[in-house]
């Protein structure tokens, strides 16, 4: 398939290792990009003019203000660069006129991230770095535990909680899935269970669902109350699958073992900005900091070299298939 040489997409909210794969890409795509590292909205809207397309990232929430904003000036299609869609409002975009999708990327990121994550968490990795820091050296008040001895509990078996599995199954541990539309892959037997089981035999729990009116706190006070007295939780999915107000007070009663959390609720405006020199506005996530069992990282899990070039690329052909759609239909 060939596209127009002329096939022009905004690109809004790049930061700059995105900007390099964009203007590296897009020429061999026959596109001709608009790069900014401005995130979309209302007053920048205009900067999509002239194409049917645009990119937008993950970190910023669209208004509807700014879907309106944008359908005026013609665009048709918001690719995602994301695959989360939590930040946009999908049916009030569609019921406008516009198509949003998500891109796709290589799983192995995010999966490879929670089983560190849930390694750091089993063996006190935070307590024993911050003691290392200031010349401690003793060993931990708290010993580890091996994987092997454990339930594992896996709450959503899509790509990257299937990918997850793939990991743990060389550790030799049980494991346990939950998901509202468990999908068959052969060769891979895992038990599937009712959430609340889930719950009760898990040692370790780690999060995979997308975040939905659904899913918003499914780990609520009374489920975080049915796990094991010393379970460990990993999040890597989106921060409000969490009740964090719960969550912080099972983890400051030491009911809970651990929390490693690279999403936190209210994390927008927080993470990916250097806030060292500025009072931080978010308690509830001073809080988990201040904990030495809550590991806490910036929704980072996703950003490899692999997983960025996927996303990059992804975003762009999503929008040339589209406008070849509706060249063609």
């Amino acid at each position: 398939m060939t596209h127009s040489e002329t096939t022009r997409i905004t690109m809004y909210g790049c930061d700059p290792d995105e900007v390099a794969l964009f203007r590296e890409l897009a020429p061999r795509l026959g596109v001709r990009p608009a790069i900014t590292d401005a995130p979309v909205c209302e007053a920048n809207a205009e900067l999509a003019a002239g194409g049917r397309c645009v990119s937008v990232g993950h970190k910023t929430p669209i208004t509807h203000a700014t879907l309106r904003a944008l359908g005026r000036t013609g665009v048709g299609y918001i690719s995602t660069r994301s695959i989360g869609y939590n930040h946009i409002d999908v049916e009030y975009a569609v019921g406008i006129g516009i198509v949003v999708e998500n891109v796709s990327y290589s799983p192995d990121s995010v999966a490879d991230y929670t089983l560190m994550l849930m390694l750091m968490a089993m063996r006190d990795a935070k307590a024993t770095v911050r003691s290392t820091d200031v010349h401690d050296y003793r060993l931990s008040d708290v010993r580890g535990r091996e994987l092997r001895d454990l339930t594992v509990g896996v709450i959503g078996t899509g790509r990257i909680g299937a990918a997850v599995m793939d990991r743990l199954r060389g550790f030799g541990c049980r494991i346990v899935a939950h998901d509202n539309r468990p999908v068959d892959r052969p060769g891979t037997a895992v038990e599937h269970v009712p959430l609340d089981e889930l719950l009760r035999r898990s040692d370790l729990v780690t999060l995979h669902a997308p975040l939905t009116a659904q899913t918003h706190h499914l780990l609520n006070r009374r489920r975080l109350a049915q796990l094991k007295n010393g379970a460990l939780i990993v999040n890597t999915g989106r921060g409000a699958l969490i009740d964090t107000e719960a969550l912080l007070r099972e983890l400051e009663s030491g009911r809970l073992g651990g929390a490693a959390l690279d999403v936190v609720e209210g994390e927008e405006g927080v993470f990916y900005a250097d806030c060292r020199d500025k009072p931080m506005e978010s308690k509830t996530l001073l809080r988990l900091q201040e904990l030495p069992n809550a590991l806490i990282s910036p929704h980072t899990a996703y950003y490899t070299d692999h997983a960025l070039r996927d996303t990059v690329e992804n975003s762009l052909t999503n929008c040339l298939t589209f406008e070849s759609r509706n060249q063609h239909g």
